[in-house]
């Protein structure tokens, strides 16, 4: 026999287990907030623009080589801005604890397609620091091309600066919390289907008939057995056995 579940078996199972999907969603969210705002450190972003100018001559700008060239250079100093040589020097004038790996992992360049302009964004917990390190980088690095590509095409277009709502860019106290009701709320209602599928009791003369596929002809709702109550459910259950009562 093939077995179907309607949608009011759905909600009825729901409902039956709606007090375990509640507790289980309100711990996930919880849980969720509690690591949010205590044991993720929030990160401050700051970010400069570099813009990679072939020549200084007005009307080399706009020629259509030199603008080709421009962009292709892009992808190679979005290399070079992240090599050893140019975060060292930004570790030492800025005194600060970590080494260039540290820095490259909380650096993050990034450019349009076809754009002469690329963006440096550093990540830092603290929002001073993190512009200070975003404006040295700049700096580092105009001062440095010359040396390395022998061209001086590089300029800053615009300085790092503080966001003006001030508020961290990691972690997300909402998108967490959401993530976290909705991982709970699906892990419970998951655990629910899981619990009445491998729920193989008899409950009620309906799942009975249902099971035996025959028809209920009484129900005995109390009986004595050795000076003890028994109670509907436990009747039902012996009946199912084949035991035999006596009052």
């Amino acid at each position: 026999m093939e077995e179907t579940i309607s949608l009011k078996e759905i909600f009825q199972t729901l409902r039956k287990r709606i007090t375990m999907i509640l507790v289980i969603t309100i711990l996930a969210t919880a849980v969720s907030a509690f690591v949010t705002y205590f044991f993720i450190t929030p990160k401050y972003d700051a970010s400069t623009q570099i813009l990679v100018n072939q020549s200084k001559d007005k009307q080399s700008v706009y020629d259509q080589n030199a603008v080709q060239t421009n962009v292709q250079l892009v992808n190679t100093y979005s290399v070079i801005i992240k090599s050893p040589k140019i975060l060292k020097e930004v570790i030492d004038r800025l005194h600060l604890n970590m080494t260039p790996d540290d820095l490259k992992r909380n650096l993050n360049v990034n450019s349009e397609e076809n754009s002469q302009v690329f963006t440096v964004m550093v990540e830092d917990k603290s929002p001073n620091q993190s512009e200070k390190i975003a404006n040295t980088i700049s700096t580092v690095f105009k001062q440095q091309i010359p040396n390395i590509m022998k061209v001086d095409n590089v300029s800053i277009l615009s300085k790092a600066q503080l966001a003006s709502d001030g508020n961290p860019v990691k972690p997300k106290p909402t998108l967490n919390i959401g993530i976290g009701f909705i991982v709970g709320l699906m892990i419970s209602i998951g655990l629910a289907f899981l619990l009445e599928y491998l729920d193989n009791t008899v409950k009620n003369e309906q799942e009975m008939e249902e099971l035996l596929e025959l028809p209920v002809l009484g129900v005995i709702t109390e009986m004595e057995l050795s000076g003890r109550k028994k109670s509907k459910k436990e009747a039902l259950k012996s009946t199912v056995r084949g035991e035999r009562f006596e009052a």
